[in-house]
């Protein structure tokens, strides 16, 4: 239940050609504490509900436990979420060995397109396909649950 994932900001939109398929996600948080995150998220016509753990110290890995709910909870589940649920596509994109999920967000986040890499330990080898940009990972603005507190729209950068 240890997740180990790694991120990326991404530099052009080549990854859609070598999507395997995409999807519409829409979640928010019932709870976004830094020690810890409840999530509710639709993704199709699933729902799921999901519990992180703060990230050590280089932001790579935390603890993560997920549950698939009926869709009527999911829904019913986001109309408690704090504000500022995220609606993104996910586009699934398999490189070498790895799957790549490219989150394309949308509303107050819209522009922001990150992709990230889930692997089995931290210094894992996995090939960067040219559309990867800068490495954020660790970098707690980009977590999915601060983008719903503080959209990207609001960066003064």
């Amino acid at each position: 239940m240890i997740e180990i994932e790694r991120k990326f900001l991404v530099v052009s939109e080549e990854y859609k050609k070598q999507a395997m398929s995409k999807n519409r996600i829409v979640q928010g948080f019932l709870n976004t504490h830094p020690d810890r995150t409840v999530r509710v998220r639709i993704k199709g016509d699933s729902g799921f509900l999901t519990v992180k753990g703060k990230s050590n110290s280089s932001g790579t890995s935390r603890f993560e436990w997920e549950k698939s709910i009926h869709l009527n909870d999911a829904e019913s589940l986001l109309k408690l979420c704090e504000k500022g649920v995220l609606e993104k596509n996910r586009f699934n994109v398999s490189i070498g060995k790895h799957v790549f999920e490219v989150d394309e967000f949308f509303g107050a986040n819209e522009g922001l397109i990150i992709a990230e890499v889930e692997l089995k330990h931290e210094d894992e080898f996995f090939e960067k396909p040219s559309w990867l940009g800068k490495e954020v990972t660790g970098e707690v603005k980009y977590y999915n649950s601060q983008l719903s507190n503080n959209p990207f729209k609001n960066w003064s950068e």
